[in-house]
């Protein structure tokens, strides 16, 4: 009997440690952009990673004030924004400094990449400014910027105005446009001043888009990666023109917040993110370009990034490191001049 008794205790004991299995790992809290990216990265990116819960805002800047808001008690781990509004949550210390030699897949990042995050995280997604437009309302396909002050499409017109990174862009490339210089943005005002009595709105809800899918406007700024995504969904009703007079690199970042809960597991998602597979995956979902160098995409889906040859021989010299202190004078000429001309 004492032997049975025995080998019973022992099966007991053993049996608890089989039952357990391996530990499902903490998900990880990822905070980035809504809608089709959410969608699209969700698929692409975090499915392929683990669990993850995805917090989503329209804009960095609303991203911004979460992290602000959040900062004794912080509910997110991983924060994607682009690179203006990520230098300003690195300032405030709201996201992490990395340091390179505990990822070793920043070494596989291009150095545009490397460096567009300063001390915290560093690029992991590329954009460029486009114009979208109405294929059904406007042939031939407008040129450039310069369609929108046609007055022929007075009231159709939609502008994402600063503190939206996209007005930012828009000024930036009128401004070298107009005199040679970036930084030079008199010029940029005045003409965006006698284009405001046209523009139906400065916030587009939820954006441009969506707004000329629902006849609301013809005209639109937007981003090359969405574009070409709806322009895909929308069977070529939206138009995507890489303007004549010029276009800028957009920088999305990839940052640890500050006191993340799960640290651990967002160091692990960061070097997923930036790893070549998923780099791949995501521009050949969504035309992002890839910022890992060793990242292997379809040539026909690299054609339609940022890093296109057609695209990158546009790009204005702008400098964000630049912008970033010339960024709150901007937002306040852009209410005081152009947003206010809205309403002669």
């Amino acid at each position: 009997m004492r032997p049975l008794l025995t080998c019973l205790a022992a099966l007991a004991i053993a049996t608890p440690a089989i039952a357990q299995g391996p530990a499902t790992p903490a998900p990880v809290t990822l905070l980035a952009y809504s809608g089709i990216f959410r969608d699209n990265y969700s698929e692409v990116v975090t499915a392929p990673f683990g669990p993850v819960q995805y917090a989503e805002a329209v804009t960095s800047a609303q991203m911004l004030g979460t992290l602000r808001a959040q900062r004794a008690d912080p509910q997110v781990d991983v924060v994607i924004m682009d690179v203006t509004v990520a230098a300003q949550a690195c300032a405030e210390g709201l996201v992490e400094p990395l340091n390179a030699a505990d990822f070793p897949v920043f070494a596989e990042l291009d150095p545009m990449a490397r460096s567009a995050g300063g001390a915290c995280g560093p690029g992991v997604l590329y954009d460029h400014l486009v114009m979208v437009y109405d294929t059904r309302s406007i042939s031939p396909a407008p040129a450039g910027l310069a369609a929108m002050w046609d007055p022929a499409q007075r009231g159709r017109v939609a502008l994402a105005a600063p503190p939206n990174i996209q007005g930012l862009a828009l000024t930036a490339i009128l401004a070298h446009s107009l005199s040679g210089d970036w930084r030079n943005i008199n010029p940029a005002i005045a003409r965006l001043r006698e284009l405001a009595p046209a523009v139906q709105t400065f916030n587009p809800n939820p954006d441009g888009y969506t707004l000329i899918l629902n006849d609301q406007v013809r005209l639109a700024t937007g981003w090359n990666a969405r574009a070409q995504l709806y322009a895909d969904q929308s069977q070529g009703r939206i138009g995507v023109v890489l303007p004549a007079e010029g276009t800028v690199f957009q920088v999305n970042t990839i940052n640890i917040v500050a006191n993340a809960k799960n640290r651990a597991g967002a160091a692990r998602f960061v070097t997923h993110a930036l790893s070549a597979g998923p780099q791949a995956a995501f521009t050949e979902r969504m035309y992002y370009g890839p910022t890992n160098a060793n990242a292997q995409v379809a040539p026909a889906a690299l054609a339609r990034t940022a890093l296109a040859p057609e695209s990158r021989a546009r790009v204005i010299p702008l400098d964000w490191a630049q912008m970033i202190p010339l960024r709150e004078a901007w937002n306040q000429r852009w209410r005081r001049e152009v947003v206010a001309a809205s309403s002669r």
